[in-house]
């Protein structure tokens, strides 16, 4: 199984990704990570991507393409692959299918977790964390049982992200449907588009995805 997993940050995205890469051994390719993982390592495409960096200029489509097809070469042929952060553009979509066509794969689904944005600025916005143990809590919806202790490990000290308010966070949407605007009419074409409900709880919107994938 091959498939898009499209969702804003705060979405529930990396949660549900990981969930999918458990339940069906996937092997989720994020291109940031491949991207940082190729420069650590020195590889060819590291090397190249590095430079390109250094020089201060965006990462060209042709060094992504590159990573994606090294990446799917060092697996089985029938490992199921979740893309993460690919393709963001049209010429990228385009390019995706090549690669998977070299390869004798096919894309199965692209899944979009929705998102009411009013909601998500709540959600990030109310979030924080221990300090020690790094459990998550919420204003709203998941205080300390006891206040300002953490349930889990007793500590007082708690922490809050520094981009977790509502202009960024709004900011994020205008990206993320400015970057996938142009590639969901593609693929709604072949009709591959599945939407699913990203409010909902963790284990209803896994529900959802794993409805979808065994459909």
């Amino acid at each position: 199984m091959n498939i898009i997993l499209l969702g804003p940050p705060g979405a529930g995205k990396g949660t549900q990704a990981q969930r999918l890469v458990d339940k069906y051994n996937m092997v989720q390719l994020s291109t940031g990570d491949m991207l940082r993982a190729a420069v650590k390592a020195g590889t060819p495409v590291g090397l190249e991507a590095k430079a390109v960096m250094e020089a201060g200029e965006l990462v060209s489509d042709d060094i992504v393409s590159a990573l994606i097809c090294d990446a799917l070469d060092a697996l089985d042929a029938d490992t199921g692959v979740i893309f993460d952060g690919y393709p963001r553009t049209a010429p990228q979509a385009h390019s995706l299918d090549t690669i998977l066509s070299e390869r004798a794969r096919l894309l199965d689904h692209v899944i979009e977790l929705e998102v009411n944005e009013e909601a998500l600025v709540d959600r990030i916005t109310g979030r924080f964390t221990c300090a020690n143990c790094g459990t998550g809590y919420h204003d709203r919806h998941k205080l300390p049982k006891s206040e300002g202790v953490c349930d889990k490990c007793g500590s007082t000290e708690f922490k809050r992200r520094k981009d977790d308010n509502a202009e960024t966070v709004r900011q994020r949407m205008v990206e993320y449907r400015a970057k996938t605007a142009p590639i969901l009419p593609i693929y709604e074409e072949r009709d591959v588009v599945t939407r699913v409900d990203g409010m909902a709880d963790m284990d209803t919107v896994t529900q959802s995805l794993v409805e979808v994938l065994e459909g």
